[in-house]
């Protein structure tokens, strides 16, 4: 058996990223996948995700100017946009497989379990290595409650060739309100259970209050401080209850509680690493507890937001220690989206922050809804908040709401890295009239 340099336990877009930049460095790398190749993202989560919603919000938009030069909003062909998406997914795994494999990396299937510190097993292969990164990512997780077997998750959604008449969403995060924006707007009946009164807790009361006001002008029901503890089968598809007394009958339901790290099943206790509930404990040089042992992406508990580019982010300076390196890992400022409609995204300071910081910070709030970006698509609500330091005057967070909102938070995600003042800002002539000119006048 050959022994490798390096042996990557998951081929999703970090480990992937991770094997081209050392196989750069001219090591011997190893990429072990048990699943699809390539990881959550392009197979089964943003890449599909966004493929759907193209459609979505075309008929959104359109929506908006009816009766403004449009007639009428084309109707969801929910049928073939899956089989439109299927175009992009279907050949993500063998792609990217083969992409590995020519660029003279070796690719191994199997599941991973630890047998030292220098060795696992891909199902029956021995793979030895003299460091090895794991970057197995997460998956959905479910609710332990009765009849939990009834729930689906985010990867059935992706998936789904009908549109169900009816369809229930057990949780209020990121994937709620996506997959809620795509259900009503193509025709279902939808609701969101979430067990209190504060869903999308990463972001600002006041924003997400706007935005579930929003989703119920389109439809969407919400149902706050509902503890859903049992799903039942019946004729009709299924019963969800609560110990409260609440009772909903749905076609579908799934469960978007949350996502778990796949940290349990490669026996890391065998060799000691450490992880909790949140995923593989690391230290500012993703060292594990174990020292030849690494961890990058979603399977790592940390307080940065788990989101693909952040795995690559994490990917490119593992392969920079791994070249000599010594500095520990400094992340960035990251722009986090909730693709609703409209879309929610944020980057650095929070306004809820700022607000007890008074001394430090100066939030002011814009109402974008009359301005030229918006008013000429028609949206109903945009709105921005933008946080600058009072010592230096340089942004240091914003919050928008708006359908042009994860393009924008981009540029403040640059101005926040960048230190950028109004005064720097002013050097730029942006195009005019887009998204991007309105930033001279919110900052």
């Amino acid at each position: 058996m050959d022994k490798f340099d390096v042996a990557i336990i998951g081929a999703g877009p970090g480990g992937s990223a991770l094997a081209y930049a050392l196989k750069a460095q001219n090591l011997k790398v190893a990429v072990i996948e048990e699943n699809l190749w390539g990881g959550t993202c392009p197979n089964r989560g943003c890449d599909p995700k966004k493929v759907l919603l193209a459609a979505v919000e075309a008929r959104r938009h359109s929506a908006y100017l009816v009766g403004k030069g449009l007639q009428s909003a084309p109707n969801i062909d929910w049928p073939a946009l899956i089989k439109f998406e299927k175009t992009f997914t279907d050949p993500v795994s063998d792609g990217t497989k083969a992409g590995l494999k020519k660029a003279g990396i070796t690719v191994i299937d199997g599941s991973v379990k630890f047998v030292d510190n220098h060795t696992v097993l891909a199902d029956q292969t021995k793979v030895i290595a003299d460091k090895f990164v794991v970057a197995t990512g997460a998956r959905p997780g479910l609710l332990d409650i009765d009849g939990k077997k009834h729930f689906r998750t985010s990867t059935d959604f992706l998936k789904m060739t009908n549109m169900p008449h009816s369809v229930s969403f057990v949780g209020g995060g990121y994937i709620a309100f996506e997959f809620a924006a795509m259900a009503i707007t193509a025709g279902a009946e939808v609701h969101i259970i979430h067990h209190n009164d504060r869903p999308l807790k990463a972001f600002a009361k006041a924003d997400v209050n706007q935005l579930v006001s929003q989703l119920e002008e389109q439809g969407v029901r919400f149902h706050f401080g509902v503890d859903i503890s049992r799903i039942e089968k019946n004729a009709d598809g299924y019963e969800l209850v609560s110990a409260q007394g609440f009772s909903l009958q749905t076609d579908k339901v799934f469960c978007t509680a949350g996502r778990v790290p796949n940290d349990d099943t490669l026996d890391l206790d065998k060799v000691g690493v450490e992880f909790s509930k949140r995923g593989i404990k690391v230290d500012d040089h993703l060292q594990t507890t174990a020292k030849n042992i690494f961890a990058i992406g979603d399977v790592v508990d940390k307080s940065q937001p788990k989101l693909t580019p952040v795995s690559g982010f994490e990917a490119q300076y593992l392969a920079e220690s791994f070249a000599g390196e010594t500095k520990a890992i400094q992340y960035p400022a990251i722009p986090t989206v909730v693709y609703g409609t409209p879309r929610l995204a944020k980057v650095g300071v929070g306004a809820e922050e700022a607000q007890t910081q008074k001394n430090n910070y100066a939030v002011q709030n814009f109402d974008l809804t009359g301005w030229f970006t918006y008013h000429r698509l028609n949206e109903p609500l945009a709105h921005a908040t933008v946080i600058t330091s009072k010592k230096t005057g340089a942004v240091v967070g914003a919050s928008l709401m708006s359908g042009e909102a994860d393009d924008l938070i981009n540029y403040f995600a640059m101005a926040i890295n960048r230190q950028l003042t109004p005064e720097n800002l002013k050097q730029t002539i942006f195009a005019y009239p887009t998204a991007a000119s309105d930033l001279t006048y919110l900052m």
